[in-house]
């Protein structure tokens, strides 16, 4: 999907806020107003689509139910252009300047990160969905909505390594290939560890800046070093035009991971058939046995297509996001309050059933040391699919 900055502006956006309330709804006043950012342009913008769509369709279900404690919501969403410097100023005038009553996540590590530090200078409760790096999250009052652990550098490598070993050839040689955004690359740190562990060999290590698109001599060192399997430590499209750089050259890798990519445009990618990602909800059973959640999967397809995006099923941008107001949802109605203290407090002694899972924070920092929620799926024939662990899996789906 190609998001351009006039795209990102015409789906609503970009500037402001994101769901305005009805002229009748503003009459009656006094409405809860959640601030945020998402980065609706930028490197991440293909991924930032997601969690606007999925945040609009939260919100406006729950104004449909009465909103929160008899109040409507209002959702204030401003574009951090995938920028964390301005994710930190955007923070401080949704706080100072738009007096927002409670904040809601940014995404991807470095927003988050940015974000966090403002949300502790002001005592403001953060909820967040990708955090990649949980020992950097010291604030008490950060909670991570994603259902990662608190070592996602080597539970994921294991988890994905692991399904790796489920394909038709299991790999032993392997080319790490990591943007040195935050997250993937501390992952990508990780899975070095993991691979020696577990007996593999390196024969290719390179890291790239991150909002790179010349991908051209990154494809010809992978082509040399001919790996078993490639290791993407990758978000956004960067693995469409890391794919593509390799095409251009016959080259397409035997086998290969990229940690969060943008589900929409790998899809029609020849190269990309195969790839592995990581997720944490799927569209069938037992994840939409939940009424509410088989209705948001019905309406997310809608409304995603009607904002231009290829993929139009839920999957991990989409669930995460989700998430974090269905924990913001459960705090403020269980304490009937919305004194960021009161929520936090609240939350380290209760448990919130979300999507995907039961999500607690009752270990170090407000993670589980040794939980995680994650999957991995596959792109098979146009359509992701949870491959690993097998009791997750969609009926009859096993890794090609």
């Amino acid at each position: 999907m190609k998001i351009t900055r006039r795209r990102a502006l015409a789906a609503g956006g970009a500037v402001l806020s994101t769901l305005a309330l009805p002229a009748g709804l503003r009459a009656q006043g006094n409405p809860i107003r959640i601030g945020s950012t998402l980065p609706l342009t930028g490197p991440l913008a293909s991924l930032g689509i997601i969690h606007k769509v999925t945040g609009e369709i939260y919100v406006a279900d729950l104004n449909k139910r009465g909103g929160l404690l008899g109040r409507q919501v209002e959702w204030v969403l401003r574009d951090d252009q995938s920028k964390p410097e301005l994710t930190r100023t955007i923070y401080e005038q949704l706080i100072t300047a738009d007096k927002v009553d409670l904040l809601q996540s940014p995404y991807a590590t470095a927003g988050i990160l940015a974000g966090m530090g403002v949300a502790q200078r002001y005592n403001k409760l953060l909820l967040h969905t990708s955090f990649g790096i949980p020992k950097l999250a010291k604030y008490e009052m950060q909670f991570p909505t994603s259902g990662g652990a608190f070592d996602p550098e080597n539970v994921w490598p294991n988890l994905i390594f692991d399904a790796a070993a489920k394909l038709p050839k299991p790999p032993k040689t392997i080319a790490i290939v990591t943007s040195k955004f935050p997250s993937v690359h501390h992952i990508s740190a990780g899975a070095r560890e993991v691979l020696k562990k577990r007996g593999l060999q390196q024969v290719l290590d390179i890291e790239y800046e991150f909002g790179n698109r010349d991908f051209g001599p990154i494809a010809s060192r992978v082509k040399d070093a001919n790996p078993d399997f490639l290791w993407g430590g990758t978000n956004g499209i960067d693995p469409v035009l890391m794919l593509e750089a390799m095409s251009k050259i016959d080259y397409r890798p035997p086998a290969q991971v990229h940690l969060f990519p943008a589900p929409g445009p790998m899809l029609k990618l020849p190269s990309a058939q195969g790839s592995l990602a990581l997720t944490t909800f799927e569209s069938h059973p037992p994840f939409t046995d939940d009424p509410a959640i088989a209705q948001f999967v019905k309406t997310y397809a809608e409304r995603a297509k009607e904002a231009n995006i290829p993929y139009t099923a839920v999957d991990l941008q989409s669930a995460i996001m989700y998430a974090a107001w269905q924990v913001l949802e459960a705090a403020v109605s269980s304490t009937k309050s919305l004194d960021d203290k009161t929520l936090a407090a609240w939350l380290k002694k209760n448990q919130v059933k979300s999507l995907f899972g039961t999500l607690r924070w009752d270990g170090p920092q407000n993670y589980v040391e040794g939980s995680d929620l994650y999957k991995v799926k596959q792109l098979q024939e146009g359509r992701w699919m949870v491959i690993h662990p097998q009791q997750w899996a969609a009926p009859g789906a096993k890794p090609i």
